[in-house]
């Protein structure tokens, strides 16, 4: 039996969403495709999430901190998907809708007497 040993480790230079797939492009000039239900944070991000992705250290890995999410290059070359339990993804779910709720009652409010002194 034979043991694949990477020749250097896989660093991602760029990454690219679409509403159904995630693509790195890797520094050796290759593309890596994947299905977005892979990782269901990304699945369920806005485009704007989507697209506020940083490289961690030299690109061994991606990171999303808007929706938690960060992938190891070597994992998505390796076929590996998020792993998260659904109970997990369902206590974030329910947390970004509260944010979202507590946001819109934050933004539709009406400035107290101080608060329109002030301005």
């Amino acid at each position: 039996m034979t043991t694949l040993v990477l020749e250097k480790d896989p660093l991602a230079v760029n990454v690219s969403l679409t509403p159904r797939h995630l693509t790195i492009e890797l520094a050796d000039g290759r593309r890596v495709s994947v299905p977005l239900e892979w990782y269901p944070r990304l699945l369920e991000a806005s485009k704007v999430e989507r697209q506020h992705w940083r490289l961690l250290g030299d690109g061994y890995a991606i990171e999303w901190p808007e929706v938690d999410e960060h992938i190891g290059v070597e994992g998505l070359l390796a076929g590996r998907s998020s792993g998260e339990n659904a109970r997990s993804l369902n206590r974030w779910l329910a947390s970004r809708a509260k944010q979202k709720k507590q946001a819109k009652a934050s933004a539709t409010r009406k400035p107290s007497t101080k608060e329109a002194a002030k301005s």
